[in-house]
């Protein structure tokens, strides 16, 4: 969500090279397109708003109204919805840590899935507890669940790690197994997006006005760096 669409678009245009297309749902949204395939929505936040600018994950859900009174009874936030769009319904909550989150109904574009094909490279959830987290995620989304089609969830390196099938779905990341949780962490969803050159695209973020809160290092196998937008969104480009 961006306080000025037009201006979202032209500055991860130039530090990402994507282009956009309107979506069904009206001039205040549009969808990302990196190489002409889907990667991202963007959408301008209402001025009465006083949300912070970020980049949100939206999980896909068979029924709204269930999974966000899932969601209440956990102990977390729900803060608009489900709200009725022309291609489904909407759901915007925050987890009992803070960290926003969104749920989706309705129609998704097929093939769009993170660490796949075009989609971002990685979601990773930075919380207190990642363990905790995992709980909470997993009786709302039923993820781990015995359900057929169910995400499998388990620990690895330190982290808590959400599969669908052969690809990695999020990763949940709050400390060592044995650690008390962190209280310095602000609990925060976190997206990767692909770059061909990280270099190059941290040069471009600086022309166009954004932050470098982490200079490019070689990590994961690639490089990858971190980024705040001139709105104070904040995201990693990596070539892994």
């Amino acid at each position: 969500m961006a306080r000025d669409l037009q201006a979202s678009q032209e500055f991860y245009g130039s530090v990402l090279g994507w282009t956009f297309r309107p979506t069904s749902l009206g001039d205040e949204f549009s969808v990302a397109l990196a190489d002409g395939a889907p990667v991202a929505g963007m959408g301008a936040l209402a001025s009465s708003l006083q949300a912070a600018v970020a980049w949100t994950p939206y999980f896909v859900v068979d029924d709204a109204d269930a999974t966000t009174a899932r969601v209440r009874e956990r102990g977390a936030t729900v803060a608009v919805g489900p709200l009725a769009m022309n291609t489904g319904r909407a759901v915007l909550a925050a987890d009992p840590d803070g960290a926003v989150f969104g749920l989706w109904e309705g129609r998704t574009i097929p093939g769009w899935s993170v660490g796949q094909g075009s989609g971002p490279a990685r979601l990773e959830l930075r919380t207190r507890d990642a363990f905790s987290a995992a709980i909470f995620y997993g009786q709302v989304l039923d993820w781990g669940s015995d359900e057929q089609d169910s995400c499998e969830v388990r620990y690895e390196n330190e982290q808590v790690l959400v599969r669908d099938g052969t690809h990695m779905v999020a990763a949940l990341r709050g400390g060592a197994v044995e650690s008390a949780p962190d209280p310095q962490v602000r609990p925060r969803w976190h997206v990767s997006f692909r770059v061909a050159d990280v270099d190059a695209a941290v040069e471009a973020a600086g022309a166009a006005g954004g932050i470098v809160l982490a200079s490019p290092v070689t990590a994961r196998g690639g490089r990858e760096a971190t980024v705040r937008d001139p709105d104070g969104g904040l995201f990693t480009v990596t070539t892994v």
